[in-house]
């Protein structure tokens, strides 16, 4: 008998496997089907029920936040008067791991009387829906990956990742950028990431701790204390970015016995610092921080140009910048 953790395991291994088969598996049908939800210029419908209409609503969103319109449709609502949002020549993606549900197979004629091609992702080739339909994506016959072989879990995760693949084949097809995606999603944190530059979310200069190179290490603490934005700029003359202290080199450096009374912040600072510059989205600064073995949680912000410091941009002022 494995025990609990053997299963969890076994499944996630039997998934794996399952994604790896079916990614080496997809080709001619998986094509034809993007070319016609491509040359389409309404909306796709995705429809199903149970869990594979659950499945159904999360690939229409997908699309949807990826440039290409598509509605949910429950197969049982549909026949009772929510065909009214099909328009004619609307592809229609029928989604069931038997290829035989009874609410799918009934609204076929329905559909082509709308003129609907239909795309049908199935396990079974043999299927009502598999013979009848223009395009069959297969999923494969896999066993399900529970302990008893019965609850939808390898079928309804490739059914899900067969979707997020259309979604991004037709983000290739469609040339669909990142500003594309930010111009969807204005109100959720990755939009705004994408929308917003660091110039508009940083800390300004004025509202940070400085020093010079030979300031005493003492006076840049107090700096520190003053504004606790976790990070001071070390500064030339002339207003260029010199190096950085961070909470975390203060702590190092006391941790090694350096006397605040003698050491100067040239001392611990780090000369030439990984830096944002203004113009930058958000999402490009939380990738300087966040996509390296050490993660850092505060970046100088210059002027790319002319090395003058403008201010820190903090991770917290990102996430901060997207529930405004």
């Amino acid at each position: 008998m494995p025990t609990p953790l053997q299963s969890a395991r076994a499944l996630l291994g039997a998934e794996a496997a399952a994604l790896a088969e079916l990614a080496a598996r997809i080709g001619a049908p998986f094509e034809k089907a993007v070319e016609l939800i491509a040359a389409h210029r309404g909306k796709v419908v995705i429809c199903g029920v149970g869990k594979s209409g659950l499945i159904g609503q999360k690939v229409a969103a997908t699309l949807c936040s990826t440039g290409t319109p598509a509605i949910f449709l429950h197969a049982a609502d549909a026949v009772h008067g929510d065909l009214g949002i099909l328009q004619p020549g609307d592809p229609v993606v029928l989604v069931s791991r038997s290829g035989t549900t009874a609410e799918l197979v009934r609204l076929i004629p329905v559909l082509r009387g709308f003129g609907s091609p239909l795309i049908a992702i199935v396990g079974n080739l043999s299927s009502p829906l598999a013979e009848q339909a223009d395009v069959v994506l297969d999923i494969g016959a896999r066993p399900e990956a529970d302990p008893l072989g019965l609850v939808p879990t390898t079928s309804a995760l490739l059914t899900l990742a067969l979707g997020d693949a259309l979604a991004a084949a037709l983000m290739t097809r469609r040339g669909f950028r990142a500003d594309d995606f930010a111009r969807f999603h204005p109100a959720g944190q990755l939009g705004r990431n994408l929308l917003l530059t660091v110039g508009e979310a940083l800390q300004p200069l004025e509202r940070c701790a400085c020093a010079r190179p030979g300031d005493p290490l003492r006076d840049t603490v107090i700096a520190m204390t003053r504004h606790p934005h976790g990070a001071a700029v070390v500064l030339t003359a002339d207003g260029a970015l010199a190096g950085l202290i961070t909470d975390g080199d203060l702590r190092r450096a006391l941790g090694r016995g350096v006397n605040l009374d003698a050491a100067r912040a040239a001392d611990i600072m780090t000369a030439d610092p990984v830096r944002a510059h203004a113009p930058m989205s958000l999402a490009e600064a939380a990738r300087l921080m966040e996509d390296r073995p050490s993660q850092i949680s505060v970046l100088p912000v210059t002027d790319a140009a002319t090395n003058r410091c403008l201010g820190l941009i903090r991770i917290h002022d990102i996430y901060q910048a997207g529930l405004v």
